[in-house]
């Protein structure tokens, strides 16, 4: 819940493709994530076990993206070779009216939430551009502690990793 009305999760569907073409075209959608082809209009019609892909929604109007995904078991070993039991989350707000109003840290809460209902997951990853301190301040206020620079496809980037223990003690 937000000062500005409630936040719930939906699964993505293929009737969101035109809002995530839209999204995907915002500057500060492309700045976060340039290397990213999402590939939308298949991976809308997939839902694999190791994934949920879910729009944000404020009182039911669309305002971001999240993904969760297993790392270990997601098909393009985007994470390469990690241990069991681990989450990552890809988050965005699609529009740049909607940014600083508080909506990216009530999604993410809710998505880590999401993340260790599952008792036996027992942290979640991020991977934040190296250049963008916007998005590395905001991981590291929701208590994400930093791992490692990592290149990702073309981009550098810092591995953060939220354990279930340091999340439970911030709640």
């Amino acid at each position: 819940m937000t000062e500005r009305g409630h936040i719930k999760l939906r699964i993505a569907t293929i009737q969101d493709l035109p809002l995530l073409l839209h999204w995907d075209e915002q500057p500060h959608v492309i700045a976060s994530d340039p290397d990213d082809e999402w590939g939308w209009e298949s991976e809308l019609k997939k839902t694999p076990p190791w994934r949920e892909q879910l729009i944000a929604e404020l009182d039911g109007r669309p305002i971001g993206f999240v993904q969760i995904i297993d790392p270990e078991k997601e098909e393009s070993h985007y994470w390469g070779d990690v241990p069991p039991n681990l989450r990552a989350i890809d988050i965005w707000i699609g529009e740049q009216t909607d940014l600083g109003k508080g909506y990216g840290t009530e999604m993410m809460r809710q998505a880590i939430n999401r993340c260790f209902n599952d008792p036996e997951v027992t942290a979640v990853l991020i991977d934040p551009l190296a250049t963008n301190v916007d998005a590395i301040r905001f991981y590291e206020r929701l208590g994400f502690q930093f791992v490692e620079d990592r290149i990702f496809d073309t981009s550098l980037c810092k591995v953060y990793q939220l354990t279930r223990k340091h999340w439970l003690t911030m709640c």
